[in-house]
């Protein structure tokens, strides 16, 4: 295979070229379990390599009748840790979890396994994904364009293994921003899609309904690719002509106690006037963000709670005791209400009655540092976590879809910048056009530097 810098280590392509027969499922596998032991020892993207499974997968699918009949056929994809994996346990990042291998594989994991991807690792994370950084005890793990900086959370290890081109596809899941703040830090594609198009099925509840799974990958056209799998719906594959959109512009901070980096406010006008530019009509709006972020707190906490239950609280880090201890009280309160976000979707519909789609900067500030965050206070992490990557919780509340893709560099901290693509229920499609769009006018490389 071609070095991963050239169009050939993308998912289409390696699918394209397995069903075709002229490349096999087992090379595809090598290659990728080679570039993982080359590349991840700095950055740790990984918390397990399923290096001889992932062989007998693909000696097995080399074998099969049906290969032109997989969407995916052969293309390595990590699997971030906290769904169900058969035969692997699932820590979610976690020394309170259960160390028993797994008996089945969570849906998406499955429709990926049938669609013809090749699993060949599980990706790090925060404790019980609550975080905004990727790091446990004894283990950091660093983002590949500056390694000095978190590569954002909680699915870091599934956007550094994209961005480091060990696989060119990644599952992820994103509660309060889990897929777009990481992808946004590493300068990958991440999408999280609106509610109820993939199966979420984490933890207890999904942070009652917060919480969606979705792609993280080096191309628009790979994530479209793996989202019409997940989704179980082989039309979002086919990203659609635009036309002309009405959209609208918000660099906005949604909180007073927030600063925007002018870099990455610039970053979504550039973006804005890369799209007026091929026809469309932009528009500077305001986002009516306030009282959105208390009514995403308080499920945030008390979602973190309810997963937690049966677990050992000694075994939790400090930090993630507290996160649970507030939760339960917020719930036993009876503070998280669906009329909530009945009432948030009528404002936010309203506000979206003069755009298609809203772009937002993807993050106010570049990453945090890269420190032991899972041994700092649940204050320190939870202030860190809010002045850098606030753009994203409201879209989970909502359940609307939303993508991050990048345009730029930062010149300060030498990562790149990205931009939030917004749109109401069933625009999935829109977002991956407009997404699409983005980055056909933004050159850029798809890897960190090795």
């Amino acid at each position: 295979m071609r070095d991963p810098h050239t169009d050939e280590f993308t998912a289409t392509s390696i699918a394209r070229r397995v069903r075709d027969g002229t490349l096999s499922p087992v090379d595809v596998v090598d290659d990728a379990l080679h570039r993982i032991e080359q590349r991840d020892p700095p950055v740790r993207a990984y918390v397990r390599v399923l290096r001889d499974r992932a062989r007998a997968d693909a000696a097995a699918l080399a074998g099969r009748g049906d290969l032109a009949d997989l969407p995916l056929a052969g293309v390595p994809v990590a699997i971030k840790d906290n769904v169900p994996v058969a035969g692997e346990p699932m820590r979610d990042g976690s020394a309170a979890t259960d160390p028993a291998p797994s008996t089945h594989d969570h849906p998406t994991v499955a429709r990926l396994r049938a669609a013809g991807a090749i699993p060949v690792g599980l990706t790090a994370v925060p404790e019980l994904c609550v975080w905004g950084s990727t790091d446990s005890p004894g283990t950091i793990t660093r983002n590949p364009w500056n390694p000095d900086l978190v590569p954002g959370g909680s699915s870091g290890g599934s956007a550094v293994a994209v961005a480091t081109g060990t696989v060119p596809i990644a599952l992820a899941a994103d509660g309060m921003g889990s897929i777009r703040i990481p992808a946004a830090a590493c300068g990958v594609v991440g999408f999280k899609p609106g509610r109820g198009l993939v199966p979420a099925e984490l933890g207890a509840h999904s942070w009652f309904g917060l919480s969606e799974n979705g792609p993280i990958a080096g191309t628009v056209e790979d994530t479209a690719l793996m989202l019409s799998v997940l989704a179980d719906d082989p039309s979002l594959a086919r990203i659609p002509e635009p036309g002309q959109l009405r959209i609208g512009v918000a660099t906005g901070t949604p909180s007073p106690l927030v600063r925007v980096d002018e870099q990455w406010a610039d970053g979504t006008r550039t973006a804005a006037t890369a799209l007026a530019d091929a026809g469309h009509h932009t528009t500077a709006v305001r986002i009516p963000y306030p009282p959105t972020m208390a009514i995403a707190f308080t499920r945030w906490l008390a979602g973190t709670a309810s997963d937690a239950a049966g677990l050992d609280p000694a075994l939790l880090q400090p930090r993630t005791r507290r996160h649970v201890a507030i939760g339960r009280t917020l719930d036993r309160a009876g503070l998280i209400r669906d009329g909530q976000v009945r009432r948030l979707q009528q404002r936010m519909l309203h506000f979206f009655a003069d755009s298609d789609v809203v772009l937002t900067p993807s993050l106010a500030q570049p990453p945090i540092r890269a420190l032991a965050w899972s041994e700092k206070s649940w204050t320190s992490n939870v202030v860190a976590n809010v002045r850098y990557a606030p753009f994203s919780a409201l879209w989970n509340v909502l359940g609307w879809p939303a993508a991050t893709v990048p345009v730029g560099m930062h010149s300060g901290s030498r990562t790149p910048i990205g931009v939030q693509i917004v749109a109401p229920p069933g625009n999935e499609a829109t977002v991956l056009a407009v997404a699409a769009e983005l980055e056909r006018r933004h050159g850029r490389p798809r890897h960190a530097p090795r």
